[in-house]
């Protein structure tokens, strides 16, 4: 898939990334009213940079190292963001 390759790329160049995983969910949207387009995605990221930092701190590092993939090509991002530990733990 060509838009978890571009996340993962975007990701690797701005942290250190562990584990990443994404799942496809696009299918289950495309009849729902407000739908205009996008991926709908659910991703995995296991990162050291994401070591005592807050969820939303978490978050924010991934908005940012995905940029302006948020605006047009992924319409919805659920994610889980996990340190090397806390992966260990599942």
């Amino acid at each position: 898939m060509v838009i978890e390759k571009e996340i993962k790329t975007r990701l690797q160049n701005n942290m250190d990334l562990e584990h990443f995983e994404v799942k496809d969910f696009t299918g289950r949207h495309l009849k729902h009213k407000l739908h205009e387009g996008g991926f709908h995605l659910e991703a995995i990221i296991v990162s050291t940079n994401f070591k005592d930092k807050s969820l939303i701190e978490r978050h924010r590092l991934v908005y940012e190292s995905v940029g302006n993939l948020m605006q047009n090509e992924i319409h919805a991002l659920s994610m889980k963001t996990l340190t090397p530990d806390e992966w260990e733990k599942k």
